[in-house]
């Protein structure tokens, strides 16, 4: 009963010190809202309307009957921001994850057992890292093919080794606390040690970079489908809906502005809350 109490508080009190951050709360907002839609999209707006082509409303303005106008093709881009929040949200949480599963195995186990395995890890890092993100992620969807599963993909790997030194860095500092070398001397196994004792007492900088690698990661996705790379019209993914805009950037900017303030808000929440667990979860800032 005091372990939970005593979770609650702690609880408590980092969401007191993110509370006290405006510009997280702000981001915070803006991050709900845009979950409201993702998960509301359906009811929103029918998901017929992305697809369904009207030749007599292409290129339409804004108005009450299209409230973001419509593209080259009639369809009613409304629809198409708002569902392509699906496509987006889930590339960034998806490849966001994944990587951190795949850093967390090995970055903690590069910095738990050090020696060989951490320069058999390091050095495989160090080649992956060698290449710029976007490069890497042009590089697997061009051997892969252009399509949401080879996307993810993509994205993920090239996330994987900052993810990697992250975890390994923090791993390296809790190993050398002196409760993991208590739980040594009692012949505690090493799995048991890093998932029940390191990992979750390193998790504060890790969920911090994974909130704010979301961020990223839909950035990269956005870029890639406007490059071709991505994902593949008629989906409605916002990187596309700028690709297939840019055509049009002059005589119907509006076909630009609605699917990238979309992009910038949804970055910026990202970023503004992730700034916001920074301060929430570091020790050393507490009153």
């Amino acid at each position: 009963m005091a372990k939970t109490k005593k979770k609650l508080s702690m609880n408590g009190e980092i969401w007191y010190r993110f509370r006290k951050n405006k510009a997280a709360m702000i981001g915070l907002v803006i991050l709900i809202f845009i979950l409201l839609i993702v998960i509301f999209a359906d009811l929103i707006v029918p998901y017929s309307k992305c697809i369904d082509q009207v030749g007599r409303d292409r290129l339409q303005r804004p108005s009450l009957k299209h409230f973001f106008g419509t593209d080259e093709l009639g369809r009613d881009l409304f629809a198409r921001v708002i569902h392509g929040s699906r496509y987006s949200l889930f590339i960034g949480v998806a490849t966001s994850l994944m990587a951190l599963v795949v850093g967390a195995v090995l970055g903690a186990s590069a910095g738990y057992f050090g020696g060989v395995v951490d320069n058999i890890i390091c050095r495989i890092i160090d080649v992956f890292i060698c290449v710029p993100p976007i490069l890497m992620s042009l590089a697997v969807v061009a051997a892969l093919g252009t399509n949401l599963k080879n996307l993810i993909i993509a994205i993920t790997i090239s996330c994987i080794p900052g993810n990697v030194r992250l975890v390994r860095s923090v791993v390296m500092t809790v190993s050398e606390q002196d409760y993991i070398r208590a739980a040594k001397s009692y012949g505690t196994s090493n799995f048991r040690i890093i998932l029940r004792y390191v990992l979750p007492n390193a998790m504060g900088p890790i969920i911090v970079n994974t909130t704010m690698s979301i961020s990223d990661m839909i950035l990269s996705a956005a870029g890639l489908s406007f490059i071709g790379m991505g994902i593949q019209p008629p989906a409605p993914e916002w990187g596309a809906l700028l690709s297939a805009a840019q055509k049009f950037m002059f005589k119907s900017p509006y076909l630009l502005f609605f699917p990238g303030i979309f992009i910038l808000l949804t970055s910026l929440a990202f970023n503004l809350v992730g700034d916001g667990l920074t301060d929430a979860l570091d020790p050393k800032l507490k009153d």
